[in-house]
């Protein structure tokens, strides 16, 4: 019996999403430098991921990325085979990252050894935005976006 095909949503190279948080609209752009084919189970695997946000309405005020956690979920046709640690971009900078455009936030986070019996990954990143409540103000109010990528881990040949 041939299992079913394994969603990949990077199995053209990149994808593009738009997350929205309150006010905030966050234009995302994912890709990998590794090629599919060679996602295995024990392959370190890179996500590169680029956003820039608006705001709506735009009065002026500025859009900040705190931070930016991945987390990725090995899993197969039987379910989740349980998350690897957490990885996070926490900004050393206060507020945080400006990201409203034109400014843009790029990073890459890298995916580590899943379970041999793993088909697939669910990449799951969260953005945490500061969003100045005026254009003048010090004062800022917190917007969580989420957003989430399945992209299927290559099966390797049996050695021999």
């Amino acid at each position: 019996m041939v299992p079913p095909p394994v969603p990949n949503d990077l199995s053209s190279g990149s994808t593009e999403r738009q997350v929205t948080a309150g006010a905030v609209t966050a234009s995302l752009n994912y890709w990998s430098d590794l090629s599919m084919d060679r996602w295995s189970a024990s392959a370190l695997k890179p996500v590169s991921l680029s956003l820039v946000t608006t705001v709506s309405p735009d009065d002026g005020q500025r859009v900040y990325l705190q931070k930016a956690t991945m987390i990725a979920v090995p899993g197969n046709a039987e379910g989740d085979l349980g998350p690897l640690e957490p990885s996070a971009d926490q900004s050393a900078t206060n507020p945080g990252y400006l990201v409203l455009s034109p400014y843009s936030y790029s990073q890459t986070f890298y995916v580590g050894e899943v379970p041999p019996d793993a088909t697939f990954v669910t990449l799951r990143f969260t953005y945490d935005f500061l969003v100045q409540t005026t254009p003048t103000s010090s004062e800022y109010a917190k917007q969580t976006a989420s957003d989430s990528l399945t992209v299927a881990i290559a099966a390797q040949e049996p050695a021999g």
